[in-house]
Formats: structure tokens, sequence, C-alpha cells
């Protein structure tokens, strides 16, 4: 969050010193549920500026921005002029939800119509197709928000200044339910303050076996179900007041989803811990690989691998490469071994399910993205020790320290140091 609160305590000082509000466009991108959307409305009113809001996800009609001609029947403007009609006002914060899911139709390209909008060169003369005159954009504050930013135009992508807004690790989500989610429930089912108790020991429960995601939307629903619960036992068994522990929790909530925080407490041989970051924030995932058939002696036979689980065309590419440099890499240290030139292997990638990096043909680990997600999603699930690119180690060290705090971080340059980590001479 302080990346986003600097950037606009930064716009309310240019402001400031220039007398003027000069409209900017800011893309805040992150996973689902970590408050983009209340960040947009909270901003609107420390800036005391009319607030805003339209979604573009699944747009396909370019007049849905730009207006309809007015010889059409039905014509109207499009959002930008409703926009200004409705606030009454020319320097409103306007928010563009899911600018990542804008479509493309037959009635053209929204995300084309976009550009002019959100160009500060061209947006104070910005043309309505049912006005028919230009009109002046340029001192509204617009904020884009997304859920990637691999599928946004890069012209679109180009003109916004975009803003990593990622998910909560456990600390931060008791906070946030401490602090806002728990006085919702009670505002909005009439319960007093002294009426329902979560202990933080509950709550803790709550957030490590019910809702293990990078957002609190679900913990929000668990929290009112929570409160809807208690409401209903509040009126059938004439009660005054209702305490929820860890040993109650389960009548409010039911059974726990998540019983376990890792699926093996210590990695048995062939299964490695790795990191991703998806749309939905960081995830542990276990890569499993077993021998399928035993080495057959004398057999011509070359080995090989078998990939099965839900993967895309690059992850398949990696495997394929991972595997050619561990024949690599065995003909190298062990020259007689020849386990895997022989061996049937089938490699597994549970879809549901630490280290990350791209390793080269040569054995070089190369950098990845989304460090910050994949560390937040090791500690989500236990995990002590990480292994990350050397190349990334800036990306590390701009982490808050709560984050990193726990956690061992070896970063690696080749796949020998990774070796060397993960099978230890003393070990």
């Amino acid at each position: 969050m302080e990346d986003v609160k600097n950037r606009i305590l930064e716009f309310i000082a240019v402001s400031q010193l220039k007398k003027s509000t000069q409209g900017k466009i800011l893309c805040f991108y992150g996973p689902p549920g970590v408050g983009k959307t209340s960040i947009a409305r909270s901003i609107a009113k420390a800036l005391n500026r009319e607030y805003y809001r339209f979604s573009v996800g699944g747009m396909t009609d370019v007049a849905e921005i730009k207006g309809h001609r007015r010889t059409y029947v039905g014509a109207m403007p499009g959002k930008m002029i409703q926009c200004l009609k409705k606030t009454k006002t020319e320097n409103p914060l306007v928010l563009i939800d899911e600018v990542d899911k804008i479509g493309k139709g037959y009635q053209g390209d929204p995300a084309s119509a976009l550009l002019e909008l959100l160009d500060p060169e061209q947006n104070a003369n910005f043309l309505d197709h049912y006005l028919d005159v230009t009109v002046d954009c340029s001192k509204v504050l617009f904020i884009c928000t997304a859920n990637v930013t691999d599928t946004i135009p890069e012209p679109l992508k180009d003109r916004m200044e975009m803003i990593d807004v990622s998910g909560y690790v456990a600390e931060e989500k008791l906070a946030i339910a401490q602090k806002y989610l728990v006085p919702q429930a009670q505002e909005h089912t009439g319960i007093t303050k002294e009426g329902v108790s979560i202990s933080d020991d509950a709550m803790n429960t709550l957030i490590k076996h019910y809702c293990r995601e990078s957002g609190v939307r679900n913990l929000q629903k668990q929290v009112e179900k929570i409160y809807r619960k208690a409401a209903l036992k509040m009126v059938k068994e004439n009660t005054e007041n209702i305490e929820i522990s860890t040993d109650n929790l389960s009548d409010y909530v039911g059974k726990p989803l998540f019983t376990s925080d890792r699926m093996y407490d210590i990695t048995p041989p062939g299964v490695v811990t790795g990191l991703a970051w998806t749309a939905m924030g960081g995830a542990t995932l276990y890569i499993e690989t077993v021998l399928k058939r035993a080495l057959e002696i004398g057999s011509d036979k070359d080995g090989a691998m078998e990939v099965t689980g839900n993967l895309g065309k690059v992850m398949q590419e990696s495997i394929q490469l991972a595997y050619t440099y561990a024949k690599s890499y065995m003909a190298q240290t062990e020259p007689d071994n020849n386990f895997l030139q022989k061996a049937q292997l089938h490699l597994h990638v549970p879809e549901n399910l630490a280290m990350t990096g791209e390793v080269s043909l040569t054995g070089k680990v190369l950098p990845v993205g989304g460090i910050k997600e994949k560390t937040i999603a090791a500690k989500r699930s236990g995990i002590t020790c990480i292994i990350l690119p050397e190349e990334n180690r800036k990306d590390y060290s701009d982490l808050p320290d709560f984050i990193k705090d726990g956690v061992e971080i070896h970063f690696v340059e080749n796949y020998q140091q990774v070796y060397d980590i993960a099978f230890p001479v003393d070990s």
C-alpha cells in the first residue's frame, strides 16, 4: 500500500505547487479482493472529488466510450460525457474497472477508443460522437484496475502509470478483519460491538484454514456468515452475548477447507516445491516425479518423460528444457550413471497445489516476475527457505520487512548452486 499512498501524496503535492489540478492516469493491478476499487473510492474522498465508476469488462462497442451518432435510434453520449453530466464537475475521479478484460467486436475496438481518453496530451480535446464538439477531460483523474497486465494492449499500458497492489499475509488480513470487516458486518446485521466477539485465535484460524487467498473477499464472506448466524441465534435463543472461539468456530462456518499448510512435511525424493504467480495471486505447487519402469540391463531403448497436469505450452517447454539439462548435468558430474538416459519417467504437476526461476539450457538461472506474490504464497504455506534467481535480488530487497521475516533466502546464478542447497554434502 505504501506505493499507492506515496503516489497520491506526490499528486497532491504537485497540484498544490502548480495551483492547478492536472489529471493523471494510474492503473492498479493485482489479485481479486485486495481493495483496488476501495482504494480509488478512498482517494476520491481524500481529494474531495466526485467519484464515478464504470466497468469495461467484456465491452465490445466503441460507442460506449465515444458515444453514438445522433442519427441512430436510441443514440446517447458515451460514458465520459455521462460521467461529467452526473458529477457536474470538470475534475472528477473516474474509475475504469477491469481494463484487462476489455473485449473486441465488429463494432470496433474499445481499447483503441480509450487511447484518446487516457492520453494526457490528447484528452484536452476529447471528441464525443453524440455531442460532436470537443470536451476538456485533462483535469479528470483516471484510475484503471486490472488483475493482470498481459492482456492490456501495449499502447494503452504505455499511457498509464502501473502500480502493483499485491496480496496480503496473515498479519495484514487479521488487521483488516478487525478494523474494517468486523465493524462492517456489525453495521449490516445490526449487532452491537458487545453482542458478538471473535477471538484473535479464532480469526487466525479462519484466515489460515478457510480463506487461503491473496485478497480478503472470501474472508469478508466468512465474517458476514458468522454475524448472520449469530443474529439468528440471538433472535431464536434470546441471548445477548456470543463469544466465537476456535472451539465453536466450526458451528458458524462449517468444517475447515484447508486442514494443513503443506502436502508434505518433508519432501520425498522426486518432489520439489515450486512457486507460481497467477491472476489470483501467488501460489505454491508440488512438482512430482516417479520412475515408471525400472532400467533394463542391455536395453537399447532411450529414456523418456511423460508430463501430465493442466499445463500450458510454455510450462511444457520449460519441463523439456529442465529434462535436457538434467541429462547434461548428469553426464558432466557422473559420466558412468546412465539413469536418465534409459529410465522412463512420469512427471506430474498437481494443479491445486519453494523455489522459482527459469533455467537455461546451459544451467544458468534466469530472473522471473511476481517475487512479492510468490514470497507471500510461500509464507502462507509455512515455507521457511526460498531459492530465487540472483537477478531478482533487487525485487526482493524492495519487500517490506514483515514479509521477509522468518524466511531464509538464497540467491543463485546457476544450477550447481541450487543443487548444493537442495542436496548439501553433510546430509
